[in-house]
Parts: C-alpha cells; sequence; structure tokens
C-alpha cells in the first residue's frame, strides 16, 4: 500500500492551496481517509477526515470553514483544499488510511490509522 501526498508549498497569509493523496495498493473505495499535520514539537493532530462512502466529514475546529476534504473514488484520490491560510497552519501534513473498510465512523487518533504518506510540507508567511 502507498499514500503519495503533494501540493504543499509556501505561501503568503490569506492564500490558498490544494494538497492530494494518491492512493494505490488498496481498495481505496472501500475506506475512509483523513488528512494529520504535525508542527515541529507538537503532536500529530486530525486536521480533517471523510468515510469511505463520502457522507460523513469532520473538520478540527481550528480549520472549520476554511479547509475542504474531498475524494475521488475514480483516481483513489484524497483532497485538502486549504484556503484563507494562515501562519498557524503551518506543519507538515500527512494523508493516511484507517483500519475498518466500510466505516461509517470518523477516525480521530492517529493510532486508528494504518496506512500514511510521507508527508507534505506547507510553509505560510506574513
Amino acid at each position: 500500500v502507498q499514500l503519495q501526498a503533494s501540493g504543499g508549498g509556501l505561501v503568503q497569509a490569506g492564500g490558498s492551496l490544494r494538497l492530494s493523496c494518491a492512493v494505490s495498493g488498496l481498495t481505496f473505495s472501500r475506506f475512509g481517509m483523513g488528512w494529520f499535520r504535525q508542527a515541529p514539537g507538537k503532536e500529530r493532530d486530525l486536521v480533517a477526515a471523510v468515510t469511505w462512502s463520502g457522507r460523513s466529514t469532520y473538520y478540527a475546529d481550528p480549520v472549520n470553514g476554511r479547509f475542504a476534504i474531498s475524494r475521488d473514488n475514480a483516481k483513489n484520490t484524497v483532497y485538502l483544499q486549504m484556503n484563507s491560510l494562515k501562519p498557524e497552519d503551518t506543519a507538515v501534513y500527512y494523508c493516511a488510511a484507517p483500519v475498518g473498510a466500510f466505516s461509517n465512523r470518523i477516525y480521530y487518533l492517529p493510532n486508528e490509522y494504518i496506512y500514511w504518506g510521507q508527508g507534505t510540507q506547507v510553509t505560510v508567511f506574513q
């Protein structure tokens, strides 16, 4: 199983980025997906998640209303659209797939995810 994250970069505050995570070796359509982020010296936190069906999504409070998670099962890809970026959004962003196919629950904890991408750096400057 491979998760390939891309789309990070350097952006001015107020700008936008779209992260992509291409998944292979996994029946993508059967699994929920999550985006985490980790800043230096901090824990890895869930930013957004989507269930396998796409019917349920979750956003952490700091990004709610600014970020949007989506999935394209035909392309085996999950996206994170990030708008109105702030310096505090600076982190390495990771995509991940949780345990449990066809689950309608949102998985919140890193240890509930078994497959991880390599991370993509997002840096927001003022």
